[in-house]
């Protein structure tokens, strides 16, 4: 027929495009949650993929894993992925999902997949039918390996962990390395319990444990998430906008690099010190108290107080970007009697902007970073002296 063979390229263009884009989805979205690693390769031509089955985690980090040259498709319970329209065209698009019945009828949704297996593709399998719990591998059932049998193609086994713990059944997601590991393909009439006892043995390969994490970072996190996390990035802020010299996003990089599910409440903590600190310089300066201002400059102050001649309060709107310290606002707005009311809801606009800003930044570093947590040392010195370099030119750029 004209344009047919023309027709079944583009639509195989477009099947890998759609899987390629598939797995950089889920690649960027497990690097943030975590990380995901992978071991081994599948073979070439069409294969069936059996794995365990633990977590909705489980889809993700398979289409993350396997090359999107393979164009992957995943089995899904037709009783609950395919249950309602936006439902099965979230499977289908997200997840590259077709639905396998699980009570009567599955055998031959399995066997439609067999011209393309013989194409090349990978069609996914969890042979134990459902979610496992504690951790417990199921016993499989035959379908993938009739149908394996059927197309000609291999069984390939495949270990996951780290999925019950990024996503536990019934539980909340939480920050958690996978790991993928692609075994050798089974021989020839391989039964299920011989698919089970590959899969099981390369969930239990040695190098499942935990990420090697620094002594530092456990330190700083166990700090962050202690009860002396926010009131210290409180009290570091309120310091800085008094006299403090370091400012509080310095802070946020340390901690909230190293405990990022606190990001937002150390981040709300320091934006809360901001603001009282800088009411207190008001209040102080108000009445002809002069507090030391280490790091700043004649210049900067001058600035300020044009600023503050031109914008009243909105001037502190500049504050986060030309690297004038919020202590210089704060003490000049109180020598030219600016509101303290309005001075606040000012100051809450520029301060918050920046310090949740830099805080939930830095938080989302520290989750997809999460796999390089030993090197947390080198991150600290790096943050250091870039903090150090950018504080002198700033200062020298002031003079």
């Amino acid at each position: 027929m004209p344009g047919g063979p023309g027709r079944r390229g583009a639509g195989q263009g477009w099947s890998r495009a759609a899987a390629g884009l598939r797995r950089l989805l889920w690649l960027v979205v497990l690097s943030v949650s975590g990380g995901v690693q992978r071991r081994g390769r599948l073979p070439r031509g069409g294969c069936v993929v059996v794995a365990n089955h633990s977590s909705h985690a489980d889809t993700p980090a398979l289409l993350a894993a396997l090359d999107a040259g393979h164009t992957p498709a995943i089995g899904a319970a037709a009783d609950y992925w395919f249950d309602s329209p936006w439902r099965s065209r979230i499977c289908r698009v997200f997840a590259a999902g077709f639905p396998v019945r699980r009570t009567g009828g599955g055998m031959t949704d399995l066997l439609s997949r067999v011209d393309e297996l013989r194409a090349g593709r990978a069609v996914v399998l969890f042979p134990e039918g459902t979610r496992g719990q504690d951790g417990e591998l199921g016993s499989f059932h035959r379908g993938a390996l009739t149908l394996a049998e059927r197309a000609g193609v291999p069984v390939v086994p495949v270990g996951i962990t780290g999925t019950d713990r990024l996503l536990p059944k019934h539980g909340r997601l939480r920050p958690a390395l996978i790991r993928v590991r692609i075994g050798t393909p089974l021989p020839p009439g391989a039964t299920p319990q011989q698919a089970r006892a590959a899969v099981a043995a390369l969930r239990a390969d040695p190098d499942t444990g935990s990420v090697r994490d620094s002594a530092l970072r456990r330190r700083v996190a166990a700090v962050a998430v202690g009860r002396w996390g926010l009131p210290l990035a409180f009290a570091w802020a309120v310091a800085e906008a008094l006299s403090w010299p370091l400012m509080p996003e310095l802070l946020l990089a340390v901690v909230c690099a190293a405990a990022p599910r606190r990001a937002f409440t150390l981040s709300l903590a320091a934006l809360a010190g901001s603001l009282v600190g800088g009411l207190l310089a008001l209040h102080l300066a108000a009445h002809g108290v002069r507090m030391p201002a280490p790091l700043t400059t004649d210049r900067m102050r001058a600035e300020v107080r044009h600023e503050l001649s031109v914008e009243s309060a909105a001037a502190v709107r500049h504050q986060p970007w030309n690297g004038i310290p919020f202590k210089v606002y704060a003490a000049q707005a109180g020598r030219a009697g600016v509101p303290a009311t309005t001075w606040l809801a000012e100051s809450a606009q520029a301060r918050g902007t920046r310090t949740l800003t830099v805080g939930l930044a830095f938080g989302a570093f520290g989750a997809v970073a999460h796999r390089f947590r030993r090197h947390y040392p080198v991150y600290l010195a790096l943050l250091g002296c870039g903090f150090a370099t950018g504080l002198s030119l700033i200062v020298a750029g002031w003079r």
